[in-house]
């Protein structure tokens, strides 16, 4: 473990830090959280370095700044209610389970739901409720968010999303074609929303009714 934590180390301090990630909780987080415990065993020597890993089911988990970059653009409270969609194998769940007080999660490949919620138990964040579903949808029933990370790239912003936002409240999306994304954050309005361009990224497609259709 303690090789582990020296990786992490360095990842923080090669990667993160000198690309602009400030936010001293998440870099804590990103410090803390055991990235090598979310992709398979074979893969866990390349689990620090910065690149998107193959987690099976044509997914894949985000490269460490891509997700410390989403995660700062969130701007959490401890205070606050998270709704993720795209759990994939818990790695991003688990950052946003440090920083929040509860984080809903919505995945729509049940052997990824059982995958991600035996690493959050493994590791004891149980402050994290993982839903089977279509993640476009959102999850009205706990809405509304304070905010909302959406983990795959959009053909557009998905409406029910931005309904279940509070009004000041911060989503984070990639929307873009099924090869580049611009990396999105929303801001809630009374009127409806506001969005800042954060840059280009990669993601694998949000499939869903307001998504992609496969």
């Amino acid at each position: 473990m303690s090789e582990y934590y020296r990786t992490r180390e360095r990842m923080v301090n090669t990667q993160l830090i000198p690309r602009g990630i400030r936010d001293q909780r998440v870099i804590d987080a990103m410090r803390k959280v055991p990235r090598h415990i979310f992709v398979e065993e074979a893969l866990a020597g390349q689990a620090y370095s910065d690149n998107p890993l193959p987690i099976g089911y044509k997914q894949t988990i985000s490269q460490p700044y891509i997700v410390a970059l989403m995660t700062e653009l969130l701007m959490l409270k401890k205070t606050d209610k998270v709704l993720e969609i795209g759990t994939g194998s818990g790695y991003q769940t688990a950052i946003l389970a440090e920083l929040a007080d509860w984080v809903y999660s919505v995945e729509r490949i049940n052997e990824l739901v059982i995958k991600a919620r035996k690493n959050l138990d493994q590791l004891k964040y149980y402050n994290v409720a993982i839903k089977l579903s279509d993640g476009t949808l959102g999850l009205r029933e706990e809405a509304p968010f304070d905010a909302i990370m959406v983990t795959a790239g959009s053909p557009t912003i998905p409406e029910p999303l931005v309904e279940q936002l509070k009004v000041g409240g911060l989503m984070v999306i990639p929307v873009g074609d099924e090869f580049s994304q611009t990396l999105y954050r929303i801001i809630r309005t009374e009127d409806w929303y506001e969005k800042e361009d954060h840059g280009g990224c990669r993601f694998v497609k949000l499939i869903g009714s307001h998504g992609w259709s496969y």
